[in-house]
């Protein structure tokens, strides 16, 4: 079955495919619901210093958990026929897609906001503050508000029988502007921010073994973010735009059933920094581990951040 068509069905319910869905999905909604929940119940309920940082971590834990929450249906969709309408489907989508890139421009404000207070000092309590974070917060949700109704809009992949799964060979025009948009640009912000904070950590020159050792986790933590970063959102977003190319170049269903296996993968890999944000963000916070060791007393001594 070729282009000409404009449909392909694809074999996405085979065993392999259910035994791999189930074995990574399950686990990832349960430990990203179980971190994410807890960190906000940190960040909202135990922690009593804010900062800008704060605010932009638990708009990522917020944006983290609404993705995690369309986890069940996405197993559903691969386990089974899809029989819970198309308009639910297009809902879930755009609701997947917005906090996906909600998710992925967090990262960069907090990218952004690190720069900014290492490389800047001086000027960072002039050009940052909390009213202007929650401004910055509300301008995204806004945009990706938008651009997910937009998405939803142009959207016709959507059968009875599928959700969170592409057959038609229609191209889907916004491809191209998520991934420049959503990925490229931020990685290079990112990358830029990160390469700054750790060049000036490391000219930092200090004989205080504490600060020395502080300054080594400081760097390593920007590198593990940065790594993660482009590990969990490279391979969806190459996928995307093979995909955006086989599709306007007409090839076979079964190139196109290849590029939907690799992307089905890939989704995977960028769900999974729904759980590894906790690690890299907010567990990594200073802050986060006192208030968290102040509510288990218990174990206070032998607990270590």
């Amino acid at each position: 079955m070729g282009y000409n068509e404009s449909y392909c069905t694809f074999m996405n319910k085979s065993l392999p495919f259910q035994t791999f869905t189930l074995i990574t999905y399950i686990p990832l909604f349960i430990f990203g619901i179980i971190c994410n929940v807890l960190a906000l119940w940190i960040f909202c309920c135990k922690m009593q210093k804010w900062t800008e940082t704060t605010l932009f971590m638990l708009n990522l834990i917020v944006t983290d958990i609404l993705v995690v929450l369309t986890f069940p249906f996405r197993i559903y969709s691969f386990l089974h026929k899809w029989d819970l309408g198309s308009e639910l489907c297009k809902v879930l989508m755009s609701f997947y897609f917005l906090n996906i890139y909600m998710s992925i421009f967090t990262i960069t404000a907090i990218a952004l906001d690190r720069y900014l207070a290492v490389k800047h000092p001086m000027k960072y309590k002039y050009w940052i503050s909390l009213k202007k974070a929650s401004i910055s917060c509300g301008i995204l949700w806004i945009i990706f508000i938008t651009l997910g109704i937009l998405r939803n809009l142009e959207s016709r992949d959507y059968t009875l029988t599928t959700c969170f799964q592409k057959e038609t060979t229609y191209p889907f025009n916004f491809s191209l502007v998520f991934v420049v948009v959503g990925f490229v640009l931020p990685l290079l912000v990112i990358s830029f921010c990160s390469g700054e904070v750790i060049m000036t950590l490391r000219v930092k020159n200090t004989l205080d073994i504490y600060k020395q050792s502080s300054v080594r986790k400081a760097v390593k933590i920007v590198i593990a973010n940065l790594v993660c970063f482009i590990i969990c959102f490279l391979p969806i977003h190459v996928g995307y735009t093979i995909r955006f190319v086989a599709e306007n170049l007409e090839v076979s269903c079964d190139m196109l059933e290849k590029v939907n296996k690799f992307i089905h993968v890939a989704n995977f890999m960028a769900n999974s920094n729904c759980v590894l944000d906790s690690v890299g963000y907010y567990f990594a916070a200073s802050e986060f581990w006192d208030v968290l060791l102040q509510q288990m007393p218990k174990c206070k001594s032998s607990c270590v951040p």
